[in-house]
């Protein structure tokens, strides 16, 4: 339905999410077991697993974790939550604008339905480790709305081409708990999310 003035789109403020997200995830911290040895990242809790190795991506400006990266039987899932408002979803416009971004860096993308819902199928732009010239990487953006959250995804290796890869770094991403907090906080800020309280958590 097309929108004038100001008025809100009501397609693009729906949530997007699995109909059994709080059954079986990505799960909001009010949903998950609480007895379960999750390694505290701070705004998202990740379930350690017999060869998951995890990273945390540093904004070299501002010094802060930025994002968590997960890597998994051969593929790579980075993770992000954000603070979303209550009633409507973010991974609609948020998909809009990766369209858009790959699309100026020379990419192309594809919207398909996923197991989380829509996601992007993307062949992105990035550069030759040797200086050669730019190659492509094929990721795919995976989001889900959930209750004042939004979690989004990437990714790539194995994942992003192996249909039995897939299942198994999506079932990751399921498996994440995003720590929303009672904080006020701007939709579309990023939750914070801190270094692990123990070094060798994910091993």
């Amino acid at each position: 339905m097309a929108t004038s003035g100001d008025e809100a789109d009501p397609e693009l403020d729906a949530k997007s999410a699995p109909e059994d997200r709080s059954e079986n995830g990505p799960f909001d911290e009010a949903e998950a077991n609480a007895v379960r040895p999750y390694i505290d990242l701070g705004g998202v809790k990740v379930l350690p697993r017999e060869g998951l190795n995890l990273r945390l991506e540093v904004e070299e400006s501002s010094k802060r974790i930025v994002a968590v990266g997960l890597d998994y039987e051969g593929s790579t899932l980075q993770v992000q939550p954000f603070a979303a408002p209550r009633s409507t979803g973010l991974w609609h416009e948020t998909r809009t604008q990766i369209v858009d971004q790959i699309t100026r860096q020379g990419g192309t993308v594809a919207e398909v339905d996923g197991p989380f819902g829509p996601e992007l199928r993307a062949e992105v732009p990035v550069a030759a480790p040797d200086g050669s010239g730019a190659t492509t990487r094929t990721a795919r953006f995976v989001g889900v709305d959930g209750p004042r959250w939004f979690l989004r995804g990437v990714i790539a290796g194995a994942g992003a081409a192996s249909a039995d890869a897939a299942e198994k770094i999506e079932d990751l991403f399921r498996s994440v708990v995003v720590v929303r907090g009672t904080q006020p906080m701007p939709p579309r800020d990023l939750i914070p999310l801190k270094m692990p309280a123990s070094a060798d958590a994910a091993e």
